[in-house]
């Protein structure tokens, strides 16, 4: 900052006039202080509603490359912006907001956010390669669960890239809005353990901020982290818009959808998409297994 000089040839008279300006202006910031002190201790906070109108302002910006959940522990919306977000598009988003941007927190993530087609063992359809989520069952009929983003618009499912060995067909699919779909065992000759790798699983439960916990794909293999947030919205782009999902911290790559995310012996989620990689680290999105397994009437065994 650039100081301005006084002037030397000031009279007397002038001085004391700004003397005396001078003496009220520091007696009216002395009264000022309690009450400007008392307000810098209050940090802003927004409510619920508030929360939902910035969440739809930026669903309603329509940025591909975003995703934002509510951060309760500080009240805010969080927004992450994978590095094709420009800083238009982020200056786009705040005026979307209005007057509940002040709420929004922006975040950046390195990669681009993606669908990852191309727990588990590899499952391939027509044209492409998934990974399987968990094995689950009704009664005596077993079925696998991947994602949504996998099985649809897909028929049969195989155990090997010539596709020799099926699987069976796809018995439901929800994508977007979730991203889970379910895929019936025709072939009598196939083993389906309810396991992931090693580990049995026994039970399914929701994820919690803070839990630590795994994810397993035919890309990738194993990995681990925590669970950074819940109920996120992803925009993949092109309408490929999902909801509820779970955020962590764990990394996966293209071929790695529809693996199995677990925590122990329990089932949480099922590989949607995110960013990064297994190299540099990245922000990976899944859906929460408990809503697929309600979805269809299925259990974990």
């Amino acid at each position: 900052m650039r100081i301005k000089r006084t002037n030397p040839r000031s009279t007397s008279g002038r001085r004391t006039r700004l003397l005396a300006v001078a003496t009220g202006l520091i007696a009216a910031a002395a009264l000022a202080v309690p009450t400007a002190t008392a307000n810098a201790d209050q940090p802003v906070t927004f409510g619920a509603a508030q929360l939902a109108a910035a969440s739809d302002a930026v669903l309603a910006a329509d940025v591909a490359g975003t995703a934002w959940h509510v951060d309760q522990a500080t009240g805010t919306l969080v927004v992450t912006a994978d590095s094709t977000v420009s800083r238009a598009e982020i200056a786009a988003i705040k005026r979307e907001a209005g007057p509940q941007a002040g709420a929004l927190r922006i975040e950046r993530t390195p990669g681009t956010f993606s669908k990852l087609i191309a727990g588990g063992d590899a499952i391939y359809a027509s044209s492409w390669r998934c990974s399987l989520g968990f094995n689950v069952r009704s009664g005596s009929t077993y079925y696998l669960l991947t994602a949504g983003h996998c099985t649809d618009g897909a028929g049969t499912w195989y155990t090997n890239s010539a596709r020799t060995t099926a699987i069976g067909p796809t018995a439901g699919s929800s994508f977007p809005g979730n991203d889970y779909g379910l895929v019936r065992y025709s072939n009598t000759s196939l083993a389906h353990p309810g396991t992931v790798g090693s580990v049995d699983i026994t039970s399914a439960a929701n994820a919690t901020v803070g839990m630590s916990v795994t994810r397993r794909g035919s890309t990738t293999g194993t990995h681990s982290g925590t669970v950074t947030g819940l109920n996120a919205t992803v925009n993949y782009g092109g309408g490929d818009v999902v909801y509820g999902m779970i955020r962590t911290n764990v990394c996966a790559e293209p071929g790695d959808s529809g693996g199995p995310l677990y925590s122990g012996s329990r089932a949480i989620g099922l590989t949607s998409g995110g960013s990064g990689n297994c190299s540099t680290g990245g922000t990976t999105f899944f859906q929460p297994v408990t809503e697929a397994l309600s979805a269809y009437g299925v259990s974990v065994y």
